[in-house]
């Protein structure tokens, strides 16, 4: 999808993607609590994290590209790994610092779930570290409720953090 009015093109990630979206996601690991990851990836490992999302199907990444740069991604994965969870996903969105208030985030979220209507997916999750009232207010304004609260569940920059656990219901 291309919008017109902000140059902002909304696609599947490709492989050529992959050192734009580590540097993205590297800059939250490093900088802020809202991933729970400590160390930087590699970019090996956002190559196997890119793979388990392919085009088509329940697990994908989409990317808003604006001038030939990635300026954030949405993706939907896995919520846990055994076979009965298989129609549930966890989403999040993540967008270059300096992009965020512009409506990508809602723009991702689109074209994500409308993607996700046409596949065997029942629910959506979203864990937000908190505090995070932009995600909290995007996630609300798609729909997702408070499914619960896990309190002091990682310790990130000496700190520990509360997850709130959002839930969307699909198809």
């Amino acid at each position: 999808m291309y919008d017109g009015n902000t140059g902002i093109r909304v696609r599947p990630a490709e492989t050529g993607d992959l050192e734009q979206l580590t540097s993205l996601y590297n800059h939250y690991v490093t900088h802020t609590p809202v991933t729970f990851d400590i160390e930087p990836v590699a970019i090996d490992q956002r190559r196997a994290w890119l793979a388990a999302h392919p085009g088509t199907g329940r697990h994908r990444v989409l990317v808003a590209e604006e001038a030939g740069t990635v300026v954030g991604y949405a993706s939907s994965g896995p919520f846990r790994e055994r076979r009965a969870y298989e129609t549930s996903v966890e989403t999040s969105v993540y967008l270059l610092p300096g992009h965020t208030g512009r409506g990508l985030g809602g723009l991702l979220y689109s074209e994500l779930f409308e993607v996700l209507a046409a596949e065997d997916v029942h629910r959506a999750y979203a864990g937000i570290t908190q505090p995070n009232e932009a995600s909290m207010r995007l996630h609300q304004r798609f729909g997702f409720r408070p499914a619960g609260l896990l309190r002091q569940v990682g310790r990130k920059f000496g700190s520990f953090w509360d997850v709130a656990w959002l839930e969307r219901p699909l198809g």
